[in-house]
């Protein structure tokens, strides 16, 4: 089902209908060439030299033997490398990780920190070089043990506050008739996209141009040219194809700070790729958490107590917080609603953003609470979050624009077949495997930041359009095609959409499913003019007509509303009694996520995101090893994930939601569909086998010691 027309959208079809995409020929045959593939004359490669040990001190380094080496053209270090400044704000209004300030200082705070970085002719002979630098250091101790039980743990605000409360807790636990008080954990989880980090920078006339994998041009050029102490303008960052971010390439990391510092050097090109195991500390990962939620509800089901609480680890350099009850914040109301962030300093690298942060993890105890819940109270899961369907934000008071979960609650209980489900669990075998069912919803922000476009009617009849965006992989550059082509009121085909370039000027990254809607109004504004400019009568000159916009003050000007995508998960699994096995056999998930631009990749990302749900559900977990504070296994051999064989029959529909505020109707949708899946997953577990399952993953081993503990 596509979504309605939104007010003042323009169509002709060409949004909202199914459309392969623009770039795809380009990318199977290899004309599509991303960052570590573009060639430059005189290009020389960085390897990145990380450290041995977890906290300490670097005593000295032995440069001389590798700049001996054949093709090594230097060593950086903290003892010769350019200074930087790292003391600035990111065009998000929070300070830079410190480690951006790369070979600044001798202090190691974790395992796998930057020390060194080699630079030589070829990437071989720079890789060569980097492994047999040896490295004196003075090891101190280090702390990296997570757990909910420690006492240096502290609230953190972010873009919300840390703690928000409304009403008597106490009085109302001690009123209500039936109580939930459980504590679930999420591991560490990586982001690991197809495409490794990776930037060439060079030096032209004093102006600072990097190529370079990343989720916006502007961020990184922002934070490069404050790094450098460089006028905004003698930064030019391009990234025109991206093979996957998950939140990992929105900043500044430290190869792109390295390639930067070594092309100055050298005054030649230099390259940093970074290896798997390199991404492993140096990009950023999905915190732990440990979260408590307390329910209290009527005998009737309706809330009385909604408390969520939720600790997540951070690196000793920089506060990071992992935003798991915003979502408790918007999704039900009780009489007293409580929840809060905190957080535990450890020598960790940095979390950062990974694929609906706060949500995902924050949406497995959630959502397996209101399912032991709806068990307790002897009701349907659905019907239970039914009678707590909130009118208003149940915190923050304001309107919703619009809320459809339970138009997707409905639906998805209708695809499924829910209402032929017999609650009670354990009762359904096919062989040798224990059958079961669960469900759970879901909600994500919609959001939008100012962002510039240019629209150009060219003499030979078609249109240019620039715009600072970012296509990792979701379809952006094709659905930014049918979004002009209808403001334009031409077909698809004679728009051409250039993007992932900083020269285009101001726009937000791909991230926090905003990008799209961010740079989709841009587009619309000036391919609105510029239709209205020609169709007045202007002769297109050789150098054609452009018009640019702005969106800036009708950003700010859009109405505070509750403003978010919702959408409802189903799940089908089968458990082997004997191994712990679990399968996936069937999903479904029906979503509320605005006007769906191009039906086609809309699709493909909200199955993507399911995809990822079973990872986060049956495989994906990080440890820590205590003794020498890595990660056991830090490689795609020892980290994983789902493959062909765990996928199995998922299916996506939505419902009309178009946003009344977007000039398309756009929300979002990069994130939506691995929220509420994992509780889905988690919730038919415990359907199939009678046992409830609080701590991810749920590996065979935790089954059948449940199992066993259980019986």
């Amino acid at each position: 089902m596509t979504a309605a027309v939104s007010k003042g959208a323009t169509v002709l079809g060409a949004v909202g209908a199914a459309h392969t995409r623009v770039d795809g020929r380009d990318k199977v045959t290899g004309a599509a060439r991303y960052a570590a593939e573009i060639p430059f004359a005189e290009l020389a490669h960085g390897w990145l030299v990380l450290s041995t040990i977890a906290r300490g001190r670097v005593r000295s380094l032995d440069t001389a033997p590798v700049l001996r080496m054949p093709g090594v053209l230097t060593v950086l270090h903290h003892g010769n490398a350019p200074r930087v400044d790292n003391d600035y704000m990111t065009l998000l209004g929070v300070p830079p990780d410190p480690t951006v300030a790369l070979f600044q200082h001798d202090r190691v705070p974790y395992l796998g920190w930057p020390v060194a970085v080699v630079v030589a002719e070829t990437s071989e002979q720079a890789r060569e070089a980097a492994e047999a630098l040896v490295v004196h250091y003075e090891r101190q101790p280090h702390d990296v043990e997570f757990s909910g039980s420690r006492p240096d743990t502290y609230p953190l605000d972010t873009y919300e506050p840390a703690v928000v409360e409304k009403g008597d807790l106490a009085a109302q636990l001690a009123a209500s008739a039936v109580l939930v008080d459980a504590e679930y954990t999420t591991p560490e989880e990586h982001p690991h996209p197809m495409e490794p980090h990776a930037a060439t920078a060079r030096w032209d006339g004093g102006r600072l141009d990097v190529v370079d994998s990343n989720q916006g041009t502007a961020n990184v050029a922002s934070e490069l040219a404050k790094l450098f102490s460089l006028d905004a303008s003698a930064v030019r960052v391009r990234s025109e194809h991206v093979g996957g971010g998950f939140g990992s390439k929105e900043h500044v990391r430290a190869h792109q700070v390295a390639a930067a510092m070594a092309a100055a050097v050298l005054r030649r090109p230099v390259r940093v790729v970074l290896t798997r195991r390199q991404m492993f500390s140096l990009v950023g990962y999905r915190s732990p958490t440990v979260q408590r939620v307390r329910l209290g509800a009527d005998a009737d089901g309706r809330l009385r107590v909604l408390e969520h609480r939720s600790l997540n680890l951070t690196s000793s350099m920089h506060d990071w917080v992992e935003p798991c009850t915003q979502g408790a914040r918007v999704m039900y109301d009780a009489d007293a609603h409580h929840t809060s962030h905190r957080v535990v300093r450890l020598d960790v690298p940095t979390p950062t953003w990974m694929r609906a942060p706060g949500e995902a993890p924050g949406s497995f105890a959630l959502e397996s609470a209101l399912d032991e819940l709806a068990e307790k109270c002897g009701l349907d899961p659905i019907e239970l979050r039914v009678r707590n369907e909130p009118r208003v934000g149940p915190v923050s008071g304001l309107p919703f624009s619009p809320r459809r979960l339970l138009a997707c609650l409905r639906e998805g209980e209708r695809r499924f077949g829910w209402a032929d489900r017999d609650p009670r669990p354990c009762l359904r075998r096919d062989g040798r495997w224990l059958l079961g069912t669960g469900m759970a919803a879901a909600s994500f922000p919609a959001m939008a930041v100012p962002a510039t476009a240019a629209v150009t009617a060219e003499a030979d009849g078609g249109f240019t359009v620039r715009v600072n965006a970012a296509d990792i992989g979701t379809g952006a550059r094709t659905a930014l095609t049918l979004i002009a082509a209808d403001a334009l009121r031409a077909s698809p085909g004679r728009v051409h959409v250039r993007l992932g370039d900083s020269d285009f000027g101001q726009a937000g990254p791909a991230g926090a499913s905003m990008g799209t809607r961010s740079w989709g109004w841009a587009v619309t504004v000036a391919a609105g003019e510029l239709r209205e400019r020609l169709a007045s009568g202007a002769v297109v000159p050789p150098e054609g007509i452009t018009v640019r916009s702005d969106t800036a003050e009708a950003v700010r000007a859009i109405a505070r509303t509750e403003r978010h995508a919702f959408g409802a998960q189903f799940a089908e699994v089968a458990v082997d009694v004997g191994t712990g096995e679990v399968r996936v056999r069937r999903m479904l998930g029906v979503f509320a996520a605005g006007r769906i631009v191009n039906p086609l990749t809309a699709r493909n990302q909200l199955v993507g995101g399911m995809t990822w749900a079973i990872s986060m559900a049956l495989h994906e977990e990080a440890v820590r090893d205590r003794a020498t504070g890595g990660l056991v296994g830090a490689d795609l051999a020892g980290y994983h994930f789902a493959a062909h064989a765990d996928v199995p029959l998922i299916e996506v529909d939505w419902v009309d939601d178009p946003d009344p505020d977007d000039p398309v109707g756009i929300k979002g949708i990069g994130e939506i569909g691995i929220v509420g899946a994992v509780a889905a997953i988690a919730n038919a577990v415990w359907h199939a086998t009678g046992v409830r399952h609080r701590q991810l993953p749920i590996r065979p081993d935790r089954v059948l010691l449940a199992g066993a503990t259980d019986a």
